[in-house]
């Protein structure tokens, strides 16, 4: 078994969502779970060979259709051996071209349809618990491959004096197929500030969160920057690009030594 350890949408070379990729180790999703549960990080991947290369993503807690982070992880290793450039995800058989740019690594994604479940600003204001929280906007589903319930706050202010009940989103997203709730702000001209709320303890809350990312971009039309995980001690940076029902999605990477 082959593991590699990698920093990414890092805002610079100490800083960024950490994620491991994972060559030739344990087969089973049962198995695999296991391993991830006992990292110390964020997201791993597990890489299978084949006509097209599949990678299978593992939060410490449950398996996931996508994860960006750890696809940018795996894309950074790839791409320091010559490819290949292009994975399938082992739970929907989604493809996620890969590119390397000046910025960093990209994954490319497209929005994909979301159930029709009935969103509005008390479902919002119940699951974060904050009854009296004003909403910026109307919260919205949006996905590009893992769907992510998007709400609006007017400021950072709003944003970090969240402490939502965490078990009352992981059980409403279980109910709805729904990967938790990205709350967000806009603080300049096409950039943001956001906290993705997914898992049932606080100290595992996400510092960067590509998904989320590439949903949000998707649903406003517009490329963006999405600054995250500062208030935790580990600011992050994810860039999009949009073109049509396409997104890219990346940001620095680095090996972790």
């Amino acid at each position: 078994m082959q593991t590699h350890l990698i920093r990414c949408f890092g805002a610079h070379p100490g800083s960024g969502n950490v994620a491991m990729v994972i060559e030739d180790g344990p087969a089973t999703p049962a198995e695999r779970q296991v391993f991830a549960a006992a990292q110390a990080c964020s997201a791993c991947v597990f890489l299978d060979a084949g006509e097209v290369m599949e990678a299978d993503f593992y939060y410490p807690h449950t398996r996931s259709p996508l994860c960006l982070h750890a696809t940018l992880a795996a894309a950074h290793v790839l791409f320091e051996r010559g490819g290949p450039t292009v994975l399938t995800t082992a739970m929907r058989g989604q493809l996620l071209p890969l590119m390397q740019t000046a910025q960093g690594m990209f994954v490319s994604v497209r929005r994909q349809a979301v159930a029709p479940i009935g969103v509005d600003a008390a479902l919002a204001v119940h699951l974060l618990g904050a009854p009296a929280l004003q909403l910026a906007a109307s919260p919205l589903l949006s996905s590009v491959g893992s769907p992510k319930l998007l709400i609006a706050v007017r400021d950072r202010a709003a944003l970090h004096a969240l402490q939502p009940p965490l078990a009352r989103i992981v059980d409403w997203g279980k109910t709805h197929g729904v990967n938790g709730c990205y709350v967000y702000c806009q603080t300049g001209e096409r950039e943001y500030e956001g906290r993705n709320f997914n898992h049932l303890d606080p100290a595992l809350e996400d510092h960067a969160t590509g998904v989320a990312a590439g949903a949000l971009s998707a649903w406003l039309g517009h490329g963006l920057t999405l600054y995250q995980g500062a208030a935790l001690g580990n600011p992050c940076r994810i860039d999009t690009v949009f073109d049509r029902d396409t997104v890219l999605v990346g940001g620095a990477t680095y090996n972790v030594h």
